[in-house]
């Protein structure tokens, strides 16, 4: 499985979305994503295994607790994997308005 592959899988779950959104500001704690999520603790513990297999953040040790935080290395994946459609349309758009610029240039 590709990483972007995992990292979409990995955001296709509801309560990691929210989970990943949360740290979009600043790195946070378990027990500050946790409050106020409609999970336990342990369950958003599972959730953040699987974002921080995915790549989409990691953990730092701060004394005692672990505070997590967004990993741009998901993030870019799923960036590459989106840009492959942009280019191709990109390519596209130019060949139409090549061909349409032929069409135009013709005598008629």
């Amino acid at each position: 499985m590709s990483a972007s592959e995992r990292a979409f899988n990995a955001l296709g779950d509801p309560t990691r979305r929210a989970i990943f959104e949360k740290l979009r500001d600043r790195p946070l704690a378990v027990v500050n994503i946790a409050d106020g999520l409609p999970v336990s603790r342990p369950a958003v513990s599972q959730h953040l295994k699987v974002l921080k297999e995915a790549k989409l953040i990691s953990i730092k040790t701060h004394g005692t607790r672990n505070v997590y935080e967004v990993n741009r290395e998901g993030i870019l994946a799923m960036r590459e994997y989106l840009d492959k459609f942009w280019d191709e349309a990109l390519v596209n758009f130019k060949k139409l308005v090549e061909n349409t610029e032929k069409e135009n240039s013709k005598p008629q």
